[in-house]
């Protein structure tokens, strides 16, 4: 943490211990603000940042002692000094057990406050340490496992263990609602950089100037309402793991920043000059067809190709309909608590609903159809009428959508050619690695 990031609160009614205390701070680099009266330091404290306090006791009004009981209550994390003329024995006791890092008597000594302020800091960078550990455990226990046992997420867990221990660039493919962002914790969770966090970037919900922003943050003043600094997603996820989801749908121009920083690890924010160094893991995510967007010149074949290192094609809910019941009674479990309803199950019926529609959804809409039926149900059964499935009786039958007429076609073309890719991408117009890809995707398999 650089000195410029770190905020100094000077209290004091003394005018000129203020404008000493703010120019010594300033001249060491920090980012230094004074207060006459408590209260005003508690306004101060609730509009902004602040890391460390300097507090005198003898104020008009509320004195040094109740601002720090405030300030504890609401900020425990905020490093607080007491600075006095009238010291003594029971005030410091009494401070310290407060909660005050140390007590410092006037007139005070420049050379000794800085030494105590210094020792203030770095525990405060050990307070917010250990914070972010504890947040990362947190965040790695609270992960929903990834339900199914089909053959198809048995793959899918295999190819996560193999990959999880090593720092390599995964992509994760698959339509929308499938679990791609859970299939990235999981790999996060499994790997050395499980301690620190990971960071996720939605590429498909920002504008190219948000987009950069985002991930490389930007400095004070470099564009309207940039009123502070701020760090990006690329730097916070220093040590941990970047999870860019939706990665097809980057701009040309963050594109060519996005490779630079993947290869390099180095960056600078928007609007700043400072090189910034971030050690992280790349794990991608997309429902789009990258290799085509390659040959329509929308995606950089060289960051393709840096971000296609490792691919988990996960199956649609309906490649895998084996898991359609394990998940729909996880979700049943999941919003039982929350609802602190008592339904046991499905009624033969709705489970046959269930495993009969599509879910162009995925995972996504089952979870929500499930949601909805446990706000409406009031036996101790969800019943088909309580699923929303009205749409499948309009659904289109097994093979006659598009992607069933593709499926037909690409086995019919590989098994007229001996299933010899190169030839059969040939007469497919389109290349090799897509037609592996489609191959995974629909599960086909030559016969013997």
């Amino acid at each position: 943490m650089n000195k410029s990031e770190i905020g100094i609160l000077v209290v004091d009614d003394e005018l000129i211990v203020r404008e000493s205390l703010t120019k010594w701070f300033r001249e060491d680099g920090y980012r230094v603000d004074a207060a006459e009266l408590a209260a005003t330091a508690l306004r101060k404290l609730q509009a902004g940042k602040w890391d460390l306090m300097l507090v005198d006791i003898k104020m008009p009004g509320m004195d040094g002692m109740e601002l720090l009981q405030r300030v504890k209550a609401t900020n425990s994390d905020v490093v607080v000094i007491i600075i006095t003329a009238f010291a003594t024995v029971d005030t410091a006791v009494k401070a310290l057990k407060q909660g005050a890092f140390d007590y410092i008597t006037k007139p005070i000594d420049p050379d000794y406050l800085d030494h105590v302020v210094e020792k203030a800091i770095m525990q405060r960078r050990l307070t917010l340490e250990n914070e972010r550990l504890r947040n990362a455990v947190n965040e790695l226990s609270s992960n929903g496992e990834i339900i199914g046992d089909s053959p198809e997420m048995m793959r899918v867990m295999e190819l996560v263990r193999t990959v999880a221990p090593t720092d390599t660039t995964v992509m994760i493919r698959g339509e929308s609602g499938t679990g791609k962002e859970l299939v990235a914790r999981a790999i996060h969770a499994a790997s050395p950089r499980k301690y620190f966090s990971m960071v996720t970037v939605n590429c498909g919900a920002m504008t190219e100037t948000l987009l950069e922003s985002e991930l490389f943050g930007h400095e004070r003043g470099a564009f309207t309402g940039a009123q502070y600094r701020r760090k990006g997603k690329v730097e916070l996820a220093d040590g941990g793991t970047l999870f860019l989801d939706e990665v097809g749908n980057i701009d040309m121009k963050t594109q060519m920043d996005l490779l630079r920083v993947i290869e390099t690890k180095e960056f600078t924010r928007v609007g700043g000059t400072d090189v910034v160094h971030s050690d992280f893991r790349v794990i991608c995510a997309t429902n789009k067809d990258l290799e085509r967007a390659v040959k329509e010149g929308t995606f950089r074949e060289d960051l393709y190709y840096r971000l296609n290192v490792f691919t988990i094609a996960l199956p649609p809910l309906r490649g895998r309909r084996g898991d359609i019941a394990k998940l729909a009674h996880f979700f049943l479990e999941k919003y039982s608590k929350q609802m602190n309803k008592k339904i046991q199950g499905f009624s033969p019926d709705a489970m046959m609903a269930l495993k009969a529609h599509d879910w162009p959804g995925n995972v996504r809409e089952l979870e929500n159809a499930i949601e909805r039926a446990m706000v409406v149900a009031q036996g101790s059964l969800i019943e088909k009428e309580h699923l929303p499935l009205q749409n499948a009786l309009s659904s289109p039958k097994e093979g006659q959508r598009l992607e069933d007429m593709e499926q037909r076609h690409i086995a019919q073309v590989l098994r007229e050619n001996s299933w010899n890719v190169s030839r059969s991408a040939a007469i497919l117009d389109i290349d090799r690695v897509t037609l592996y890809h489609k191959i995974e995707r629909y599960g086909l398999k030559r016969s013997t």
